[in-house]
């Protein structure tokens, strides 16, 4: 067989990592890896946290999986615990982020329909957004490197440009549902929306009694330096989606929810096999028994002051290469002057693990348990790679 045993939709890299601890990861040969990438915002505690290992060892020995055929003691203790910490009234929980966007696109259009208004399906959304990989998701996305090949695309979305709050209210009709918008763009290039853009869609929703659907699977828990982005902003959505960092590397996500957008969602509406088990609880609970408190969301804003002030300071001397910083929190993205894949690609020979992102962007996406040891050691490194680094001659 020509075909690899796993399905080659990823080129995957030589890192190939068997071990992690703290802020470094281990490949087989025993090389080590500086990892400012946290499994793409994933990992916030670092590897091998002890109180999330311990929290999972111990529900693991218990109960992992009953189906949501029954009463969820552990998942109602979670959400209550979300929706006391947000603005949501109600939870739904999902195994990843494109479910916890799923649920939340089912969520708004089934808003408008169980007030009788079932024409009302279209969501808005934005350029360079990533929502995930599913049909729904890709559709509500201009991204060509997503969408080729999987035509027909499904019906009910409109894309605008990020940012541009006239050309999205100038979208609205008839048929409109709401907006689908991340706050901070991460795959499109670490790309932080305005207030005013922001806060222009919750006044348009609402006027027009329209659903705001925020997805904060990358910027969300703690990674802004907030529990959730929209607090930076004070734009409080109607729907939101969570993920990635939620369960600390054990797969989960979450849709979040106020009792009016949640309307429509009654028994029969929706479901999960795997959704809200005892298991993925246990560590959404252990991750926001660290995150989830003024004093670690205060360290996160300094860390990324620290970073961000020594990634300027550090431009300069590579200005050939770098030309800005952007993002929020510990949510960071240079700007590059050439290819950042091919960039982040090598830093990964030298040790030192990034994201690529659209728009040329390197995003920096370290565990949020970073120490001042590991800013200085990752602008070093990232200095020295720099200046042994030759881009790649651009196409003409």
């Amino acid at each position: 067989m020509a075909i690899t045993p796993l399905m080659p939709v990823y080129p995957r890299s030589p890192v190939r990592p068997v071990r992690g601890e703290g802020v470094y990861l281990y490949g087989e040969q025993g090389e080590r890896y500086l990892d400012f990438a946290a499994g793409i915002a994933v990992n916030i505690l670092g590897h091998g946290h002890p109180h999330l290992t311990k929290a999972i060892q111990d529900q693991a020995a218990t109960l992992m999986h009953v189906s949501n055929l029954y009463g969820s003691p552990q998942g109602e203790a979670f959400a209550k615990r979300l929706t006391d910490l947000t603005f949501a009234d109600t939870v739904f929980f999902t195994n990843s982020g494109v479910e916890a966007v799923e649920c939340a696109i089912k969520t708004a259009r089934k808003y408008h329909h169980s007030k009788g208004n079932p024409h009302k399906h279209d969501l808005i959304s934005f350029s360079n957004a990533f929502h995930g990989r599913t049909m729904a998701a890709i559709s509500a996305t201009d991204q060509a490197k997503m969408i080729d090949g999987f035509a027909p695309l499904l019906r009910g979305f409109k894309v605008r440009e990020f940012n541009d709050l006239d050309a999205a209210l100038e979208a609205i009709d008839e048929n409109t549902a709401g907006f689908l918008v991340e706050p901070i763009q991460g795959e499109g290039g670490i790309r932080p929306g305005t207030h005013e853009f922001l806060s222009g869609l919750r006044a348009a929703c609402d006027e027009h009694d329209l659903m705001l659907v925020f997805d904060e699977v990358q910027c969300g828990v703690a990674r802004s330096g907030q529990l959730y982005a929209y607090q930076h902003y004070n734009v409080v959505p109607d729907i939101m989606a969570s993920a990635k960092g939620i369960g600390g590397g054990f797969p989960m996500g979450a849709c979040l929810a106020t009792e009016k957008a949640a309307a429509g969602m009654v028994i029969g509406t929706h479901g999960s096999t795997y959704g809200g088990n005892p298991l993925a609880m246990a560590a959404g609970q252990a991750v926001f028994d660290i995150v989830a408190n003024e004093e670690f969301l205060s360290e996160v804003r300094q860390k990324g002051e620290r970073l961000r002030s020594a990634l300027e300071q550090m431009i300069p001397n590579h200005d050939h290469l770098f030309d800005s910083v952007r993002g929020v929190g510990l949510m960071l993205g240079v700007k590059m002057k050439s290819d950042s894949r091919a960039f982040v690609n090598y830093l990964r020979t030298k040790g030192l693990l990034t994201v690529a992102a659209g728009d040329n962007v390197m995003r920096i996406l370290p565990p949020l348990t970073i120490e001042e040891e590991h800013i200085r050691a990752f602008v070093e490194m990232l200095s020295a790679a720099a200046a042994e680094y030759e881009a790649p001659a651009q196409a003409a």
